[in-house]
């Protein structure tokens, strides 16, 4: 810390510079501020951290508050794991093309699902007409996923599924497949997304309300701390709150104030932090802003660790770490020009390394324009790799330490997060706020200002509102499902439903019911119906059943 003296005459010397060397030379605008709207001044000197404490404050990685980085060597022991999101068409799709991008050197197991999947419909539901298999995989059943995984090991890989409403049905069908494939459930590593409020406000991918969906998010982490020791039940997902117009701090403050929702209704049954907090994992949306996205991640794991530590008294220190996933905006690509994206997307995988995330996407550069082809899917894992390899900013643990600017900017983002959280929590929580539309209104709004800003090229977005090409573009390689694959699908289901035992299948779904009107974890039963090929659509129905369905409310 400088000394009062210095810091008095850093000021005077501070204000002669602005008064005389600055004023020669006016800025480009008026007003210069972060992606999120937070104003910034010319320069940040040793005033603007007068009241930083290293050791409380920032400590050491590995250590409370680990704003340094969840472990202590971090890239220097184990390079951050190399995920890229995918999901195609039928599960045999999807797993040859799981295959490419693992010899590729993809390093973890990401698996996306289509619509009807994400939102508990089977294919053959007159809904998902027109949506089977189009922006992921099709997953109907545990046939769908033994095609899904077919010579893919369970052990010695990790698996990640993105999928929220339906975790029970989803993630019974992969116990399902390795209950039959003699794999015990312990030695299974992987992550459920399974952050079910912020679909009903932002992804919108929905199926139970609020309070039911949390109570069966409780279920399966109630399940996971007695059966599944190193799988992540939970990652919380600020990604489609920042994706639907959030700024930095309601990415943060919306996805905390969901896990203390879901944390207080854990503890009321009676379930240890120290048994759940070690299995929940953060994803978060990867910005344009450079340094505003590292000032976040060194925030969110300051945050965590007080949530966890302060308001939950937990214990164990794997429970302060907040370990995490990233991945670059896929709503910050543009269709024009959409060669730009890749350097989009390099700017936002150097911000997570920087910024000290465990696991990275890169989003394609033709996600703007459809599924990720082969060769977009190369590029940004080739993207990662030099990243880590070439760059040399996997060298040094959190580079940015002590920058004026940089600690200035997280404090001021965990300020405004810890703000938003509070004004949750006088709210009546994050459950309430999503039935009121209360979160829902205050992306609207902020979704509305980039727009404006956009528009009247306050904000410039390089190919869509300057910079845009004269001459025709021409168009990329685009991968499109084709109607085959939906026809494949329901031809598929059709012969599933005709040769498995419907009779059982019955039973299974009315105990499933029966346990769901008394109130029991609904897992075991979930799991019973998925290993006789129960499809997801049939279990989410005999849960909707007693639990009911989400209805959004006007906010307008």
């Amino acid at each position: 810390m400088a000394k009062e003296k210095d810091i008095r005459q850093i000021e005077e010397k501070r204000v002669s510079w602005e008064q005389s060397t600055l004023a020669k030379t006016p800025p480009r605008k008026k007003e210069f501020a972060t992606l999120s709207g937070i104003p910034l001044k010319d320069i940040y000197t040793p005033e603007d951290i007068l009241d930083l404490d290293y050791l409380n404050d920032l400590g050491f990685p590995g250590e409370y508050p680990f704003t340094r980085g969840a472990y202590a060597p971090m890239n220097r022991g184990r390079p951050w794991t190399i995920r890229q999101v995918v999901g195609v068409g039928t599960a045999k799709e999807t797993n040859q093309r799981h295959k490419f991008v693992m010899k590729t050197g993809q390093t973890g197991m990401s698996n996306d699902f289509d619509v009807p999947t994400c939102i508990g419909l089977d294919s053959d539901h007159p809904l998902s007409e027109g949506e089977v298999g189009r922006v992921g995989v099709a997953i109907d059943s545990l046939a769908d996923m033994e095609d899904l995984y077919e010579d893919i090991p369970l052990e010695g890989t990790s698996h990640s599924f993105t999928i929220n409403h339906p975790t029970l049905p989803i993630l019974s069908m992969f116990l399902s497949l390795a209950e039959k494939q003699g794999v015990p459930y312990a030695s299974l590593r992987g992550t459920t997304q399974n952050d079910p409020l912020k679909e009903c406000f932002a992804m919108k991918m929905f199926s139970f309300p609020p309070k039911s969906s949390v109570k069966l998010l409780v279920d399966t982490w109630e399940f996971a701390s007695n059966y599944l020791p190193k799988w992540n039940i939970s990652n919380m997902n600020g990604y489609p709150i920042r994706d639907s117009g959030g700024a930095v701090y309601h990415e943060l403050g919306f996805t905390f104030a969901a896990a203390i929702n879901y944390f207080d209704e854990a503890l009321k049954r009676g379930i240890s932090v120290d048994a759940i907090a070690p299995g929940v994992s953060l994803m978060w949306y990867v910005h344009m802003d450079f340094l505003e996205e590292i000032a976040k991640f060194r925030a969110m794991r300051r945050i965590w660790a007080k949530i966890m530590r302060e308001r939950y008294q937990a214990k164990n220190p794997k429970s302060w770490q907040h370990r995490m996933h990233a991945q670059t905006g896929g709503g910050a690509y543009t269709y024009q020009q959409p060669e730009n994206n890749i350097v989009r997307g390099t700017i936002g995988g150097m911000a997570a390394a920087l910024g000290g995330v465990q696991s990275m996407a890169i989003a394609c550069f033709d996600e703007a324009l459809s599924i990720p082809s082969e060769n977009a899917h190369r590029l940004s894992i080739r993207t990662q790799q030099i990243l880590c390899h070439e760059s040399g900013i996997a060298n040094v643990v959190d580079p940015f330490a002590g920058s004026y600017f940089m600690e200035w900017l997280t404090n001021e983002i965990e300020q405004r997060t810890w703000e938003v959280i509070q004004d949750i929590e006088d709210r009546g929580g994050m459950a309430k706020c999503v039935e009121t539309g209360y979160a829902d209104k205050i992306l609207t709004q902020e979704a509305y200002k980039y727009t404006k800003a956009v528009e009247s090229k306050d904000r410039i977005v390089v190919g869509v509102n300057e910079f845009v090409s004269e001459e025709a573009e021409e168009d990329p390689e685009i991968f499109r499902v084709s109607d085959e694959t939906e026809r494949t699908q329901l031809a598929n289901l059709r012969e599933l439903k005709k040769t498995r035992n419907n009779r059982e299948v019955e039973k299974r779904l009315n105990d499933l019911r029966r346990a769901a009107e008394r109130n029991d974890n609904v897992m075991p039963f979930c799991i019973e119906a998925a290993k006789i090929y129960a499809t997801e659509g049939e279990i989410m129905q005999a849960l909707r059943d007693i639990y009911g369905e989400f209805k959004p409310p006007s906010i307008l």
